[in-house]
């Protein structure tokens, strides 16, 4: 049985990054709403409990709380931010509002030891830590003492060393806070002296045998998009069941250049998977024509690609399950939201719902996995780099980066002026530093000199950004000379663009584009 760690949500916009820096350590962990706690408590078993920040006041009647429970299961508890203020505030101590608030980085001294510091921060450390809090505890429960503080708050850090219980003002899941991401092994490792053993290779065999024990004998079909999401899913689905897997690839013709035949080529000739390959290009064009707006384009597109899947799904005969590449992010969104969980196909943005007349099983062997976990996985499986390395891309593929209507010759554009970007990136060998590249064909042009003659032509944006998380971005800073030479190929190479600019936005959080 793995070692699991409940991480209650209390609505902190950074929570999925706790879960992902306590699976780096190698435990692994799972997020629920804090009004379902109690039932993730009975169901999961955990060996600890991590409480996240959010963003209500712990002082107001309506504010969110812990489940008792909790506290009564015998269990080592990490509250962080709100997470601390309402533990403070549910054991007996008090939190008060209107005091200095701190938000950004700010200076930690610890002033006692405990278990939690302990081996990391001694008594005397000053660190750098990142706050972001009105509120603040200003009377401890009960068997608690104060072992941090900061300019703006006397009890930055408090430990009940008997009881496992700790608390923290500020936010070690972000890289803001040096050595955060020890400080949570140590919470894991140390004080719940949990084995750090979950690894992808142990996910692997499980999720075989669960695929196995859920589907027995039945079929599966399986919609590839194109994406590293349900590609990895497909071939782990594969490994488990083999030719009971019918994988159903609708080439909508928005994908980046080469990859429509690279998805045949991999799945067919290299995994040697079932595949109904359908070219629905025209009809996707034809649906598309005279339609600017991006909501819009997502919509026809995923009510499209279900059409044209169910059409394929039908040659299948006697399916049962229905395959998707549904990560755990959309779970704890679908969660939050709803309460239960999605009945979306999630390969298209959730932009169309799958229909109840399919009457198809879900299969999501992917929903435990965050989208750096699915990489690994399929690198586990023998997927190449190539397809399991690749930046992410939207379901709607390069419609939503034709800033303007869609047609067949503006895709070529860009596809090919996308495709010298790329290659320039993987040139230069920065492709692995970027966590994602693209081109967008602006809806303007402008008037250029060319050799002795003038152009009326596209002008091309350049996008990169750099990530650690996927939840927030910075622009890459490529060298003036890398742009120029990016820049010369495009206009030299590709007819029907005569400008390119670069996108130099750096305020994160920025959009970030996914699968």
């Amino acid at each position: 049985m793995t070692d699991t760690v409940l991480i209650v949500d209390f609505g902190s916009q950074v929570t999925q990054l706790i879960a992902r820096r306590v699976r780096e350590s190698g435990v692994y962990s799972e997020i629920a709403p804090y009004t379902k706690a109690e039932e993730a408590l009975a169901r999961l078993k955990p060996r600890a409990i991590i409480l996240s920040g959010g963003p209500d006041s712990v002082t107001a009647e309506s504010a969110p709380r812990a489940p008792m429970a909790l506290f009564l299961a015998g269990l080592p508890i990490l509250g962080i931010c709100y997470g601390e203020q309402t533990m403070c505030a549910q054991l007996g101590g008090t939190v008060e509002g209107g005091h200095h608030r701190e938000f950004g980085r700010a200076l930690l001294e610890v002033v006692e030891s405990c278990a939690l510091f302990d081996g990391l921060w001694p008594s005397g450390t000053k660190t750098q830590v990142w706050m972001s809090h009105g509120d603040r505890v200003t009377k401890l429960p009960p068997g608690f003492r104060p072992v941090g503080v900061s300019a703006g708050a006397p009890f930055a850090a408090i430990a009940d060393d008997s009881r496992r219980f700790y608390g923290v003002q500020f936010h070690p899941e972000v890289v803001h806070t040096q050595d955060g991401a020890k400080l949570l092994r140590r919470f894991t490792h140390a004080v719940a002296g949990l084995k750090g053993d979950w690894t992808m290779a142990a996910f692997r065999q499980q999720a075989i045998a669960r695929i196995r024990a859920q589907v027995g004998k039945g079929k599966v079909i399986c919609g590839l998009s194109g994406g590293v999401d349900s590609a990895v899913a497909a071939v782990l689905i594969h490994e488990a069941i083999g030719d009971q897997l019918t994988c159903v690839f609708v080439d909508h013709g928005l994908l980046r250049l080469g990859e429509a035949e690279e998805v045949v080529r991999v799945f067919r000739d290299r995994f040697n998977i079932r595949l109904l390959h359908r070219d629905a290009a025209r009809l996707f064009l034809d649906r598309l024509a005279g339609i600017d707006d991006p909501e819009k384009k997502r919509k026809t597109i995923g009510a499209t690609f279900i059409d044209v899947f169910e059409e394929e799904a039908r040659k299948v005969g006697g399916a049962e399950f229905l395959a998707q590449g549904t990560l755990y992010p959309d779970v704890i969104e679908s969660v939050s939201a709803t309460g239960g969980p999605s009945v979306t196909i999630k390969s298209h943005h959730n932009v169309g719902g799958l229909p109840e007349r399919m009457n198809l099983k879900l299969v999501e062997p992917l929903r435990e996995l965050f989208k750096d976990e699915v990489r690994a996985l399929g690198r586990e499986l023998g997927m190449p780099d190539n397809v399991v390395g690749r930046h992410p891309f939207p379901g709607p593929g390069l419609a939503i980066r034709v800033l303007s209507a869609v047609s067949a010759e503006k895709l070529d554009i860009l596809r090919r002026a996308d495709a010298i970007y790329l290659d320039e990136i993987r040139k230069a060998g920065l492709y692995d530093k970027i966590w994602q590249a693209f081109a967008v064909l602006l809806p303007v042009r402008t008037v250029g000199v060319m050799g002795d003659a003038r152009s009326y032509d596209h002008v091309l944006g350049l996008r990169a950004v750099t990530s650690t998380d996927g939840m927030t971005a910075d622009s890459y800073p490529f060298e003036h000379a890398f742009l120029a030479r990016t820049a010369t190929r495009i206009v030299n190479e590709v007819r029907g663009i005569n400008r390119v600019v670069y996108d130099v936005t750096s305020k994160p959080p920025a959009t970030i584009e996914w699968e």
